[in-house]
Order: C-alpha cells, then structure tokens, then sequence
C-alpha cells in the first residue's frame, strides 16, 4: 500500500512514461509543475498555449524548452479545444488545467462534439491528501463538480474512491459515507443514503470495498473517538476514503488542510472522462500541481 506522494513518485518511475497535455499552460505554476514531473521521469508533456509567453516562463525560470512538445496557440478556448483534441486523436493519457479557469476547462471537457466525456458518464472530482497528522493517504469526493450529489451519483462517486484507492495499492479500501452524526436519523438524507450505501456494499452491489456509514468525521478517522462513542465498525477510526455529502463539506475539508494543516501534501483530479484530468486551482502551489499530475498518472490506464 503507497502511503506517501513520494512512494507515488517510486512506483512512477518503474512503470511506463504517461503523456501529459496541458490546456494553456502559459503559466509559471503549471509550467514548473509538469516541468518538474519531467525532470522526475513520470510524463512526458506537450505544452498548449501562447508560445512566447511559455518560452517567457521557460527563460525566466531557466528550464530548457526542448523539455516540452509546444503547440502554438495563443486563444485561450482554442487552445483548450486543441489540447482534448490531441488527447482524442490518442497522443495523450492525461489531461490538465494551466492558467484557464474551471467552467472554461470543464465546459471543453464535457463539449458533446469534441469532449472527453463517455455516453452516461458521471464525472466527479477525487483528492488525495498527505495529512502527517494521519497514519495513511486520505482520499475524499466530491469538492469541486457534483454540488449536491443524489443517490446515483453517490454509488458512483464510491466507486470512484475505490478504484483511486486500488490504484494507490489498497486492495479492499475502507469508505466512510459522511454525514454530520453517526446515527441513523432519518431527517438527514446523508443519513439515510449513507445507510443505504452501507448496505449495498455488504450485499456486493457496491464492490471491493468495505463502506460504512452514516459516520460522522471524527469517527470516520479516530479510533478513539469510535471506541469513546462504542461504535463497531469495519470503517470507523481507519478510513481510506471519504465519501462527503455535498461539495460544501467536501471543499470546506480541502480548504482546512490546505490552509490550516502544517506539512499537508494535497492532489486532485477530475475522474469519469476519457482520460484523468488534473483539476487544482489556480492558486494551488506547484507541488499540489505536481501530486496531482503523480496521481493522474498512476491512474491514467
């Protein structure tokens, strides 16, 4: 089981080199972050955007150019369009946001025509976090694209975490459907639904995962607070997964360690498409750009 970003980083470089596509990378965050996964021998990267303002950031930085495949495209849209047209034409595995904002990025990905996105694909948006105050990666959904996940989507948002987890080699993760108690109140659709997910998993329908729920996040996560409130439980106290009601408290749970949490090392990305798409804000930092392109592409098939 990989428990830190730099075992990600290990098992990267033993396998095969992803190809990377960065929709308007004309910006310093991206461009030193895929030019960092080059270095480290886990993508190669094709750059599309505005050529003089890449070669701009490429001097200032003092990276070698020749490092990356430019594609010249100096329209913003255009050059995102361009970017899931390579990925469509096959000379791509991964996806990934430069400078573009979300709804521009995630509007090109889910274009009919010229989209990343399969007949009745569900896309949803996975993060995986390095918390030294936990004992393992936390992996969580949905903070950034489902903002009130219904039933369907919860079951497949589940399965989503699952095969992220068994990518980070967890055979048979730990789900924790989170709902703000553990007790089933049936006044609290997370509640219920966190019930009925639990369920489904124990007859199979929902498949190679342990998931419990409701749990509430201290239970989810601390074993003593599982044994302090008596609660038996596959789940409970060991986590894997974090499967969150609503984007609110998936994005609020993001935002806290990235802002409050000391030594916290973060990825995320859009899963569901053709291919992973690196989904990080703009302001994120270059090492959660560069988690994020590791984890996109230990997932990329």
């Amino acid at each position: 089981m990989i428990t830190n970003f730099e075992q990600v980083f290990e098992q990267l470089r033993s396998k095969s080199k992803k190809r990377l596509v960065a929709a308007w990378a004309v910006d310093n965050h991206t461009i030193s972050a895929v030019h960092l996964a080059v270095e480290k021998g886990i993508v190669d990267a094709t750059l599309v955007g505005d050529e003089k303002m890449i070669l701009d950031v490429c001097k200032s930085e003092g990276f070698n150019p020749k490092s990356f495949t430019i594609v010249h495209n100096p329209d913003e849209l255009k050059a995102i369009a361009q970017a899931i047209d390579i990925i469509n034409a096959g000379e791509g595995d991964i996806l990934m946001k430069g400078l573009c904002s979300t709804d521009k990025y995630m509007r090109a990905i889910l274009n009919k025509e010229r989209g990343l996105l399969p007949p009745k694909a569900v896309l949803s948006h996975v993060s995986v976090l390095e918390n030294p105050n936990y004992h393992k990666f936390i992996i969580l959904s949905d903070m950034a694209v489902i903002p009130l996940p219904d039933f369907k989507q919860k079951i497949a948002i589940a399965n989503y975490l699952v095969k992220t987890a068994q990518s980070l080699g967890i055979a048979k993760p730990k789900v924790a459907a989170i709902a703000a108690t553990e007790q089933m109140l049936d006044g609290m659709t997370a509640c219920v639904e966190g019930a009925l997910l639990a369920k489904m998993a124990d007859r199979g329908q929902i498949k190679n995962c342990y998931l419990d729920g409701p749990l509430a996040l201290d239970v989810a996560l601390s074993k003593e607070a599982a044994e302090i409130k008596k609660l038996e439980s596959p789940v409970a106290g060991d986590a894997d997964c974090l499967l969150f009601p609503n984007i609110e408290s998936a994005n609020v749970f993001y935002k806290v360690n990235s802002q409050l949490c000391v030594g916290v090392k973060q990825s995320a990305m859009v899963v569901g498409a053709k291919v992973p798409c690196v989904l990080s804000s703009r302001a994120d930092s270059i090492d959660t750009k560069l988690n994020s392109i590791a984890l996109a592409a230990l997932s990329a098939k």
